[in-house]
C-alpha cells in the first residue's frame, strides 16, 4: 500500500506529527494535539488514518518506536474525530505474523467506536481464495472507526465514591441494555434499548421495589456479530464477541456514536448509584471477535497477532532449531470462539488491567462478572489459582475492592473449577441450579445436596476460608432456559436459531407439567406457577447471594428457546405488557426479597455451625424430619426422602455487630416439599420458639399471616413450601 514514509523535506519545515508520548496507550485529547499510542513491537510502521465526514482520509505516520509502542501526536484534531490504524510489518502467517497495511485497525484503546461492521472479503487480512496471500482489497468503507473522548463527566458534589455494598446484602439483577427496555411503553421510544432507557425512572422504580442491589449488564464492550451469523441474517444479541474493551457499545446510545455514547453510559451508572443500585459489567476477555487464525483482521490481529492469541504447544522442543521452526500457528481455543486470549502475556494482560481499572476509575462501575474465566487463568496450558491475572487483579488497590465474579469454568474440560477461585472472587454456583431445578421436579437422590446448597455450599467454599457469600447462587441466567420455560418444555426449541436445533444444551433438568410448551389448561398452569415460584423463593432465601434473571419476576418466555443469543427481537425482550404476565410471580419474588433484606437471620456472614451460639440456646441451624424431629444419619441417606424442614435461629444471630453487640433477629423454619404427593410435617417441640406465622407460601391452604404453634401438624401441599417466622 502506498504510505509514503515521512522524512524532512527542508530545513524550516515543521513535522507534521509531534513525537509525543508512549503512554498512556490509545488516543489521549489535548486543545493543542492528541497523543496516539499504539502497541505492535513486530510492526516496521504504524500510521494514524483520519476520516472526515465524507469519509475521506488523512494519514499520519507516527515515526516515534518505544519499547514496541509506536507513538506519536497529531495536533489540532477536534473531539469526535474518527480515526483507525494501519500498521506495516512482515506478512508470514505460518509465524503469526499477519500485518497488511490494506486492512484498517480498530485502536484498542479505543474509548469509543463509531459505525457497524459489514461483513465480505475486505475485512480478511487473507485472500479468501488463497490464505497463504496476504488480501489487497481496503476494508476501510467496511471497518468501524475509533473516536477521539475525553473522559470528563459531573459526577456531582461526592464525586459519586464507590458504594462497595457488602455480598451477603446483594440481590444481583442479570439484564440485557437492549432487551430490557425495548418493549416498554411507558419510555419514551427513542430512549428503548439504550442506556439512558435503562436509567429512566420506570425502570429505577421498578428495580428499586422489586428488591433489586445491582444490576448486572450482559456484555457492553463494543462487540460485533460474527460473519456466519450475518451471512445468516441473523447478529450476535447476547454481546459475547467483544473487540474493543474500552468502549461501552454505540448501538445501545440514544446520544450518537461519537463520543455520547461514553457520556450517556457515565449518567446511567450515576444514576443507578443516586437510586441505590450498584452496576456490575459482564466481561469477556477471553476471546475477541475476530475468531479463529482464518477470521477477519479488525484490531489485534492486524498489530500483534502471535502475542495475543494463545497457540497449540510446540511438539518440537529441540532448542537448536531456529525459533521459526519451533512456532505452531494453530489457535488454542478453550473459549469455543475461535481464539483465546493469552493472559500471560505481558501486553495482553497490561490492556485487560488497565481496562478494568478504566471502568472503575472512570466509569465508575462496580463490578465484573468474568465470563469462561478459567481460560485467563493458565500458566501455560493449565489453569494456575496463583497465575498473572487472579494475583495481580488481587493486589491491585482499584480492582480488590471491586465486585468479582468468576463463570468457573471454560469449554474444556479441565476448565470446570467451581469451589476453587481464591478470595475476593465470589463465583456462578451451577451446583445449586442443578440441584434445585432436579429437586423441585422430583428427580433428587434424597436431601443431603439440597441442605447443603441451601445452606451456602460449604462444601465448595467452607474449606478455603471463604464466606457463604462466595456462593452466586442462580436457577436460570441468559443462557438456558427462562423460568417460566424451565417449567413449560422438557426440550429445547431453538429451530429459528438455524442450526437445526443442535445448538443449545441438551441437559436442561426442565419440566413440561404434562403438555409441552404453552397451554390454557388451568391446572397446568397453576402448578408451573407454583414450581416456578418455589425455585424463586427458594433462590431468594438460600444462603449466598441470589442471581434473578431479568423477566423471571414475571414469568418471560424464550418460546422454548434455551440459547436465543442470536435472536435480537421479541423471542429475547423482556415483555412488559400486563396480558400473559405472571403477575403473581412479581408479588412472590418481591415479598421474599424484602424478607431477605429485613432480617439478617436469612444473609448470615459466617458458616452455619449446627450448633447454639449462645450457651443454652438453640442450635444456629437444624434440619427437621417431617415427622417434626431432627434429622438422623440414616434421614440422610434416604433416597426417597424429598420434604425437609430448614430452621435457622435469630437468637442471637453468631456474627456480633459493628461494636460487638449481640445481633437478635426473627428465627425462621422453612418447610419444602419436592415430592408429587402431599405430606404431614409436624412442628418441632422446643425451648425457644413456641409460636409463629406464616410469611410467605405457596400452599394455598397454608396463607399468609396463618398462625403455628410448636406441636402442630400440617398438611404440606406437593411441590410447595411454606416459611414460618417467629412471633
Amino acid at each position: 500500500m502506498a504510505l509514503e514514509t515521512w522524512r524532512w523535506r527542508s530545513r524550516d519545515e515543521r513535522a507534521p506529527v509531534w513525537p509525543g508520548h508512549s503512554w498512556p496507550l490509545g488516543a489521549s485529547w489535548s486543545e493543542e494535539a492528541t497523543n496516539f499510542a499504539v502497541y505492535a513491537p513486530e510492526a516496521t510502521a504504524m500510521w494514524v488514518c483520519v476520516f472526515d465526514d465524507d469519509d475521506r482520509e488523512t494519514s499520519y505516520q507516527l515515526t516515534e518506536h518505544t519499547l514496541g509502542i509506536w507513538h506519536g501526536a497529531v495536533p489540532g484534531l477536534p473531539l469526535g474525530t474518527r480515526y483507525g490504524l494501519r500498521a506495516f510489518g512482515p506478512w508470514q502467517p505460518e509465524q503469526g505474523l499477519r500485518f497488511n497495511p490494506h486492512k484498517l485497525l480498530i485502536d484498542p484503546y479505543a474509548k469509543a467506536v463509531s459505525g457497524e461492521l459489514v461483513p465480505g472479503p475486505a475485512i480478511y487480512a487473507h485472500d479468501l481464495d488463497n490464505p497463504e496471500r496476504p488480501s489487497t482489497a481496503d476494508s476501510a468503507a467496511a471497518m468501524p472507526k475509533s473516536i477521539v473522548v475525553r473522559d470528563e463527566f459531573d459526577w456531582g458534589p461526592g464525586g459519586d465514591p464507590p458504594m462497595r455494598r457488602r455480598w451477603r446484602d446483594s440481590v444481583i439483577y442479570e439484564l440485557h441494555v437492549k432487551g430490557y427496555t425495548k418493549l416498554h411503553q411507558e419510555i419514551p421510544e427513542e430512549l428503548r434499548g439504550t442506556y439512558a432507557g435503562l436509567a429512566s425512572p420506570q425502570v429505577i422504580d421498578y428495580l428499586k421495589e422489586l428488591g433489586v442491589t445491582a444490576v448486572e449488564l450482559l456484555p457492553i464492550h463494543q462487540f460485533y456479530s460474527e460473519p456466519r451469523l450475518s451471512g445468516h441474517g441473523l447478529v450476535n444479541y447476547w454481546g459475547y464477541n467483544s473487540l474493543a474493551f474500552f468502549a461501552p457499545h454505540g448501538a445501545y446510545s440514544s446520544a450518537g456514536d461519537r463520543g455520547g455514547q461514553v457520556r450517556e453510559f457515565k449518567q446511567m451508572v450515576k444514576t443507578f448509584h443516586e437510586a441505590g443500585i450498584e452496576v456490575i459489567l459482564d466481561v469477556v476477555y477471553n476471546h475477541t471477535a475476530e475468531g479463529g487464525a482464518d477470521g477477519p483482521s479488525l484490531s489485534f490481529r492486524g498489530l500483534d497477532d502471535r502475542g495475543f492469541y494463545k497457540r497449540v504447544a510446540v511438539e518440537n522442543e529441540d532448542e537448536e532449531l531456529p525459533p521459526h521452526a519451533r512456532f505452531d500457528d494453530t489457535y488454542w481455543d478453550v473459549t469455543g470462539c475461535g481464539n483465546t486470549v493469552n493472559a500471560g502475556n505481558p501486553q495482553a494482560l497490561r490492556l485487560i488491567l488497565d481496562s478494568l481499572r478504566y471502568w472503575v476509575n472512570e466509569m465508575h462501575v462496580d463490578g465484573f462478572r468474568f465470563d469462561l474465566l478459567s481460560a485467563l487463568t493458565r500458566t501455560g496450558y493449565s489453569v494456575d489459582m496463583s497465575g498473572h491475572l487472579l494475583t495481580t487483579i488481587g493486589q491491585d488497590p482499584a480492582l480488590r475492592h471491586a465486585k468479582l465474579i468468576a463463570e468457573p469454568w471454560d469449554a474444556s474440560g479441565d476448565g470446570y473449577r467451581v469451589g476453587e477461585y481464591p478470595p475476593p472472587w465470589v463465583e456462578w454456583n451451577d451446583q445449586f441450579r442443578d440441584t434445585m431445578r432436579d429437586f423441585w421436579r422430583g428427580t433428587s437422590e434424597g436431601i443431603r445436596d439440597v441442605a447443603t446448597r441451601l445452606a451456602g455450599s460449604s462444601d465448595l467454599y467452607a474449606d478455603d476460608g471463604r464466606s457463604p457469600y462466595a456462593s452466586v447462587n442462580f436457577v436460570t441466567a441468559h443462557d438456558g432456559f427462562t423460568l417460566r420455560d424451565l417449567v413449560s418444555y422438557e426440550h429445547k426449541h431453538n429451530e429459528v436459531n438455524g442450526e437445526d436445533n443442535q445448538d443449545g444444551t441438551d441437559d436442561n433438568r426442565s419440566q413440561n407439567c404434562g403438555i409441552e410448551g404453552e397451554t390454557d389448561d388451568p391446572e397446568i398452569v397453576a402448578l408451573r406457577q407454583r414450581i416456578a415460584a418455589n425455585l424463586m423463593i427458594t433462590l431468594c432465601l438460600s444462603n449466598g447471594v441470589p442471581m434473578i434473571t431479568a423477566g423471571d419476576e414475571r414469568g418471560r418466555t424464550q418460546r422454548g428457546n434455551n440459547n436465543p443469543y442470536a435472536q435480537d427481537n421479541e423471542i429475547s425482550w423482556v415483555d412488559w405488557r400486563p396480558d400473559d404476565a405472571w403477575l403473581g410471580m412479581w408479588e412472590m419474588t418481591r415479598t421474599a426479597l424484602r424478607i431477605r433484606r429485613d432480617h439478617a437471620t436469612l444473609r448470615q456472614r459466617h458458616w452455619f455451625e449446627g450448633r447454639p451460639a449462645i450457651t443454652g440456646g438453640p442450635k444456629d441451624l437444624a434440619w427437621i424430619h417431617p415427622d417434626g424431629r431432627e434429622m438422623t444419619a440414616e434421614d440422610w441417606h434416604d433416597p426417597a426422602l424429598r420434604v425437609i424442614g430448614m430452621f435457622v435461629s435469630g437468637d442471637p444471630i453468631r456474627s456480633p455487630g459493628p461494636r460487638g453487640e449481640q445481633m437478635r433477629d426473627a428465627s425462621f423454619l422453612i418447610w419444602f416439599n419436592g415430592a408429587d404427593v402431599d405430606r404431614e410435617v409436624r412442628l418441632p417441640v422446643n425451648a425457644w420458639v413456641q409460636a409463629g406465622h406464616v410469611v410467605i407460601s405457596t400452599d394455598d391452604k397454608m396463607r399468609t399471616g396463618t398462625s403455628v404453634r410448636a406441636g402442630d401438624a400440617f398438611l404440606l401441599r406437593a411441590r410447595s413450601l411454606v416459611v414460618l417466622q417467629e412471633d
